[in-house]
């Protein structure tokens, strides 16, 4: 990420932008990156960290960087589970985050609730979104994402204006397969205009 980045970011493609990892490969990522509990692997405590996010992360980074407000200029971008977790809070805090990178999104997810919330959710304005998947994270991995692609755009979205959908061809689930889609992405999301 912070390669790619700087590399777009150098060539005048993307707008400078800060980039903030928050590392979460532990015991309470189930937990932290779902928005509704699952009856057999529980979960659904996406509301407390999104409350960490923009409660706590950041103030913090504004208050230690220089940074630009609004969300034209403020995005969240996530892999899998933190993929489904982008969406659902990209969608909670449309106020906050105005672009979104929504990468092989975990939309199974107790039987692709975030299906449900994205026909529920009404929004004065629509955060920019990135959706992708590899074509080899297996069929239903695809049929998900090219579900919860139809549900954007029958609730507004529009291709290629605030929606850019994607099969990766090749792409599979995993860090390497995510990394090679940060440039088109940050392009996407954060043109150089």
């Amino acid at each position: 990420m912070a390669e790619t980045g700087d590399a777009v970011i150098n060539a005048k493609e993307v707008t400078p932008l800060i980039i903030v990892g928050i590392a979460n490969t532990g015991e309470h990522r189930l937990r932290e990156y779902t928005n509704v509990p699952d009856w057999k692997m529980g979960g659904g405590e996406a509301d407390k960290y999104g409350r960490l996010i923009t409660e706590d992360l950041m103030p913090f980074i504004a208050a230690n960087y220089r940074t630009l407000h609004g969300p034209a200029q403020i995005g969240m971008g996530g892999s899998s589970l933190g993929g489904l977790a982008t969406l659902y809070l990209g969608l909670k805090y449309p106020h906050i985050f105005g672009r979104l990178a929504v990468l092989s999104p975990s939309v199974w997810w107790n039987h692709k609730s975030i299906i449900g919330y994205v026909n529920e959710v009404r929004l004065d304005h629509r955060p920019r979104i990135w959706l992708d998947v590899g074509d080899s994270e297996g069929r239903r991995a695809l049929a998900d994402a090219d579900l919860l692609e139809r549900r954007l755009k029958a609730n507004g979205w529009r291709p290629d204006i605030d929606l850019h959908y994607e099969r990766i061809a090749g792409g599979t689930h995993d860090e390497a397969a995510w990394a090679e889609r940060v440039g088109p992405m940050l392009r996407f999301l954060f043109p150089n205009l």
